[in-house]
């Protein structure tokens, strides 16, 4: 009897990531997974490679031309720990091209000592947040980025504006605790706060989603994690208050993004094709059994 059950068990949760991913990829209104339409996204990561080996889910999701969105990414070094940066850099264009990205010129990739390559040096959140806020922050074009910041702070009657309605990156533990990815999390978090700095009664125009960290087990059941995560989500939606459900109105709190088949393998296209640099034999484990390459699910962060 034990021998059939555990025949019958990773066949029942395969079965559960197709129907998942079918029902997910095919009726973009489906509210059971909520999307976003006609939206500016940017995907803001550390390194070339970080958004195939853990965002392809959420790039090949949110780049369907049903949906509208125009999705760029930002990534704040070009990978110079090997003195490959020039390389990795050029990888990246054609790894988010592969990912559906609608060309190579939604692809800004920074060249500064402010944020090395390392794993054992974080990077300034406030240089992060000024990069954010000269790139994205409609008012400061023209500013000195060492000054975005500071001059959010003033006191203004006007409307906080951006020029992208969506933010994603990592959380606060960056998924494998890198220094550089956690960095982003808490830059980007101190951007739309002096954003919305003396704001009072206004909205920030800036959703900030975040890539929920898993414990290690989860990290590396591949497909079979999607059935997982959909019941933990389901079970923290229903320990949401009125209170949150009404002050966020449509907004949603998780997004959850399961790639089929054919998506898991086009994620592991744009590595092994996209980023033929990187790929020593950890990296052919990560793409194979990473559940990062099937399963995202994402958070909204509250900015006060």
């Amino acid at each position: 009897m034990s021998f059939y059950l555990a025949f019958a068990a990773p066949i029942l949760l395969a079965t559960a990531w197709l129907y998942t991913a079918h029902i997910a990829r095919v009726d973009i209104n489906n509210l059971s997974f909520p999307k976003f339409h006609n939206k500016r996204i940017c995907l803001l990561i550390a390194h070339p490679d970080d958004e195939a080996m853990f965002f392809s889910p959420t790039l090949l999701a949110l780049t369907d031309e049903r949906l509208g969105n125009h999705v760029k990414i930002l990534c704040l070094s070009t990978g110079n720990a090997d003195n490959l940066g020039q390389t990795r850099k050029q990888e990246l264009l054609s790894s988010a091209v592969i990912l559906g990205l609608r060309s190579p010129a939604d692809v800004f990739v920074l060249d500064s000592p402010l944020f090395p390559d390392s794993m054992t040096s974080s990077w300034d959140p406030t240089a992060v947040a000024n990069v954010l806020s000269s790139a994205f922050a409609s008012t400061g074009s023209s500013q000195n980025p060492q000054n975005v910041i500071s001059s959010k702070m003033k006191n203004s009657s006007d409307p906080p504006l951006a020029t992208i309605d969506i933010l994603l990156t990592f959380d606060s533990r960056g998924v494998s605790d890198h220094p550089n990815h956690i960095s982003l999390y808490r830059g980007a978090r101190a951007w739309l706060t002096a954003l919305m700095a003396n704001k009072p009664g206004w909205k920030c125009p800036v959703e900030l989603y975040t890539l929920t960290t898993t414990n290690f087990f989860r990290k590396y059941i591949t497909f079979l994690d999607a059935s997982v995560t959909m019941l933990l989500g389901a079970l923290q939606t229903a320990k949401g208050n009125t209170k949150r459900k009404a002050e966020s109105g449509r907004i949603p709190q998780r997004m959850l993004f399961v790639s089929d088949p054919a998506q898991w393998r086009k994620g592991q296209k744009a590595m092994t094709r996209g980023h033929q640099s990187q790929m020593r034999w950890f990296r052919w484990g990560w793409i194979g059994v990473g559940r990062y390459m099937v399963v995202n699910d994402l958070r909204r962060e509250n900015i006060a």
